[in-house]
């Protein structure tokens, strides 16, 4: 029984590298303005650009704030307010 083609599948699935992957639109450090849309479960005010969650600490559903980019993950990145 061979693994290596079933397990290359897999892996090339979850990792996004398919047919509908588009690679992340903001950088790290950079600033952008941003509309925060709704809250997190952890409280964290959400924004996207270009279908990209952004996390952003200490906003709340309604402002209209420039953040800089401080972590990207896989799906998601996280921001702080630039004052």
């Amino acid at each position: 029984m061979s693994y290596s083609r079933r397990s290359s599948y897999g892996h090339e699935r979850r990792r996004g590298r398919g047919k509908g992957f588009k690679g992340c639109p903001v950088e790290t450090g950079k600033e952008y303005e941003v509309d925060i849309a709704e809250t997190s479960r952890q409280g964290e005010g959400v924004a996207r650009i270009q279908g990209f969650v952004i996390y952003v600490a200490n906003a709340k559903p309604g402002d209209h704030v420039r953040i800089r980019i401080t972590r990207i993950g896989v799906m998601t990145a996280y921001a702080e307010i630039v004052r």
